[in-house]
């Protein structure tokens, strides 16, 4: 939890407000009171989703869904539209009971804890589980450096040197930096929307997240930026799990190391790549992947 500057520290050390205490890790709760205590096993999966289901208003639009991801992996999630794809992700930041009348119910564990238990603030999950938006979305009136810094700032990060680092490094984890470093004070919004796709991924990366959650992040793109946010997905993974929502199969063959296949608002396969493209096991998933229907 980023209270302050001092208690900033980057990707991939001790998390903010936790304290080793020999196999467990101890994270401050939502109020910085109780902590709420979780096993630490090397072999678990980073985001384990337990009969999760999804509601507008009456109509259900995830029905029971379990599925475990692995650290540092690419997962696509693929179907036709309308089959909960969105929603899935939605739920796993706590997103979906934003919209009016959208109820959820089931385990989301992040890390082993339960993103939808009563102490877990929604604000602290969602810097913990990042999400980059189907169409590029700055903020129209900040410049390139703002749009990066503004979660800190929001988070009461004053100290303009740590800042300074942040955005930096954030935008050269977004391979973003060369082409923006002589251009921070222009407005987000004048940059191309490929970069501007860059900027929103930079965003994201400044809060220091667990997972990063991408809504068809190329859809709007040229063949040209797509490629580049590929080959991003890909270095990041390094040090993010990364989830996708896709519709285009052939980006989910490329960068995904794991694939969900979805139909309305069912998990109907989920496997390696490899098999759900190659050797899919139900019958839908094959008639999908060959075109016959979506």
């Amino acid at each position: 939890m980023l209270d302050s500057a001092e208690e900033f520290v980057p990707h991939g050390t001790e998390p903010v407000g936790s304290e080793n205490k020999g196999d467990h890790r101890f994270t401050s709760d939502a109020t910085g009171g109780e902590l709420i205590q979780e096993q630490q096993n090397p072999s678990r999966y980073k985001l384990s989703i337990r009969n999760l289901n999804a509601w507008f208003g009456a109509k259900q639009a995830l029905k029971n869904i379990s599925i475990d991801i692995k650290e540092n992996t690419v997962t696509a999630i693929i179907g036709p539209s309308g089959c909960g794809k969105t929603t899935l992700i939605r739920c796993i930041n706590r997103m979906h009971e934003l919209t009016v009348g959208a109820t959820a119910n089931g385990r989301v564990m992040l890390d082993g804890v339960d993103v939808y238990d009563r102490k877990v603030d929604p604000v602290v999950v969602k810097r913990q589980i990042g999400m980059v938006f189907q169409k590029p979305n700055p903020f129209p009136t900040m410049s390139i450096y703002d749009n990066v810094a503004a979660g800190l700032k929001m988070n009461g990060i004053k100290d303009r040197k740590l800042l300074q680092n942040v955005v930096r490094q954030s935008l050269e984890s977004a391979a973003l930096w060369d082409e923006v470093k002589d251009e921070l004070d222009k407005p987000g919004s004048s940059i191309s929307g490929g970069q501007q796709q860059r900027l929103c991924i930079a965003r994201a990366l400044a809060m220091q997240p667990d997972i990063l959650l991408m809504d068809e992040p190329t859809s709007a793109l040229d063949p040209i930026a797509s490629g580049k946010i590929e080959e991003l997905i890909y270095n990041l993974k390094k040090d993010l799990t990364i989830i996708i929502v896709t519709h285009n199969m052939q980006q989910a063959a490329r960068v995904a190391d794991f694939t969900a296949f979805m139909y309305l608002g069912e998990l109907i396969e989920y496997g390696p790549t490899s098999q759900i493209f190659e050797r899919p096991q139900k019958q839908l998933t094959e008639r999908y992947i060959s075109g016959k229907f979506g």
